[in-house]
C-alpha cells in the first residue's frame, strides 16, 4: 500500500460484511434448534436459557467443551464440510449424557484465516443438525477471521455445551457394583479420535480417498472416514431418568481401555470380551493397513463401541430392548469384577484382539 492510502479492516484480511451476512444466513438454522428454555435466536451479546421453563426444579449445571481434532483436515482437504459440525456437538453432548445431564444449549467457535461464507454455512448447518439430534439449542457462537493465524482454506472448531441434571441424580459411578454387566452401543465409525493416525496411514499407504473403500464397494473411503460421530443422548436419557443405568463411559481418546475405568469405583475392574461384538470392517481395515497391535487399537480407536453402559444384571434385558427400540445397536461386551481399578480386554485368536490380553489400570 502507498503511504497515503487509507487502511481498512478488509484490506487487512477481515471482511465484517461477510461475517454479518453469515449471521443472517445461519439465523434460521439456529431457530430450528429452539427448545423449552431457549428461543435460539442469534445476534445479541449472549444467549439466555430458562431452566424453569425446561422443567427443572433443583438442577446442577454440567459443562463440556471439545473440538473435532485433525478430522477437520480430512474434511477441508476433501471439501466435505457437512458432517464435522455434528461431530463437534457429539463430542460435547455425549460427554454430558455420561454424567446424567441433559444437554440444554450449545455455542460454537469457528476460526479461519479468511471467511468463506459457503463453507462456514455448511459447517454451522451441521452444528445445528447435531444440536437437533442432541435436543439442545444453538444459542450463540463466534466466527473469527484471523489472517496470519491459519493457512488459506483452513479453519478450526470448538464447541461448548451446558446441560443440567437434578440434584442427586447425576451419574458419578458410585452405584457401580461387582457383577454389573457392560453393554456397548455401536459406533458409527471412527467418530472423532485417532485421526492423526488415520491421516498418517492415508499418506504412507497412498490411499485414494475418493474411490470405493476396499471393505465396502458401495461407499467411498472418504465417506466412511468422515461418517459423523453418533449422538446417543435421546436414546439414553429416558433410561438414565428411569434409574436403570449405573454409569456410562463415552469411548473417545484412550479407547475402551482408558475410558471405562474412569467411571469405576476403586476396587472394581472391567473385563471386556473382544469377541462379544463384530469388529466393523473399517476398523479391521485400519488395523490391517497399519499392522496395528491389538493393545494400540484398544487405546486409539473405539473399535466399534461408541458408548459403554454399566447396568445391574436385572436391568440388562429392559435396557437393551429400550435402546434397540430407539435405534441403537446393543452388545453385551463384559462385566465388572473385584480387582484393581482398570480394564482388561481379551479374546480368542480369531477376534481382533488376537491371543493377547490387554489391560490398563486407571490411577486417580
Amino acid at each position: 500500500m502507498s503511504d497515503d492510502e487509507s487502511y481498512t479492516y478488509a484490506k487487512a484480511g477481515v471482511d465484517i460484511a461477510a461475517g454479518n451476512a453469515l449471521v443472517r444466513a445461519i439465523a434460521p438454522l439456529a431457530r430450528a434448534t429452539a427448545r423449552p428454555g431457549a428461543d435460539a435466536t442469534l445476534g445479541g451479546f449472549g444467549g439466555f436459557f430458562d431452566l424453569k421453563a425446561a422443567g427443572y426444579r433443583d438442577p446442577l449445571l454440567v459443562a463440556a467443551n471439545d473440538g473435532v481434532g485433525t478430522k477437520l483436515k480430512l474434511a477441508i482437504e476433501s471439501g466435505r464440510h457437512d458432517g464435522v459440525g455434528i461431530d463437534l456437538v457429539a463430542m460435547c453432548a455425549n460427554d454430558l449424557i455420561v454424567q446424567g445431564a441433559e444437554p440444554l444449549f450449545f455455542l460454537d467457535y469457528f476460526a479461519c484465516a479468511a471467511l468463506d461464507p459457503e463453507v462456514a454455512e455448511r459447517v454451522i448447518a451441521g452444528i445445528a443438525e447435531g444440536c437437533k439430534q442432541a435436543g439442545c439449542a444453538l444459542i450463540g457462537g463466534e466466527t473469527a477471521e484471523m489472517p496470519g493465524m491459519y493457512a488459506a482454506g483452513d479453519y478450526d472448531l470448538a464447541g461448548f455445551c451446558v446441560g443440567a441434571v437434578e440434584r442427586g441424580e447425576a451419574l458419578t459411578g458410585d452405584r457401580v457394583k461387582a457383577g454389573d454387566r457392560i453393554l456397548g452401543l455401536a459406533s458409527s465409525g471412527v467418530h472423532s479420535n485417532g485421526y492423526s493416525l488415520v491421516r498418517r496411514l492415508a499418506a504412507d499407504k497412498g490411499w485414494t480417498l475418493d474411490r470405493p473403500a476396499l471393505f465396502d464397494q458401495d461407499r467411498l473411503l472418504i465417506e466412511a472416514l468422515l461418517a459423523p460421530t453418533r449422538i446417543y443422548v435421546k436414546a439414553l436419557l429416558p433410561q438414565i431418568r428411569a434409574g436403570r443405568i449405573a454409569a456410562l463411559a463415552h469411548i473417545t481418546g484412550g479407547g475402551l481401555l482408558e475410558n471405562i475405568p474412569r467411571v469405576l469405583p476403586r476396587g472394581l475392574h472391567a473385563w471386556i470380551a473382544a469377541d462379544a461384538w463384530p469388529q466393523p470392517r473399517l476398523m479391521a481395515f485400519l488395523q490391517a493397513q497399519g499392522n496395528i497391535e491389538p493393545e494400540e487399537m484398544a487405546r486409539t480407536f473405539n473399535c466399534g463401541i461408541g458408548m459403554a453402559l454399566l447396568v445391574a444384571p436385572g436391568e440388562v434385558a429392559d435396557v437393551t430392548g429400550a435402546l434397540e427400540a430407539a435405534g441403537e445397536t446393543v452388545f453385551e461386551i463384559g462385566d465388572v469384577q473385584p480387582g484393581e481399578r482398570g480394564c482388561t480386554i481379551a479374546g480368542p485368536p480369531e477376534s481382533w484382539s488376537g491371543r493377547g490380553v490387554w489391560s490398563a489400570t486407571h490411577h486417580g
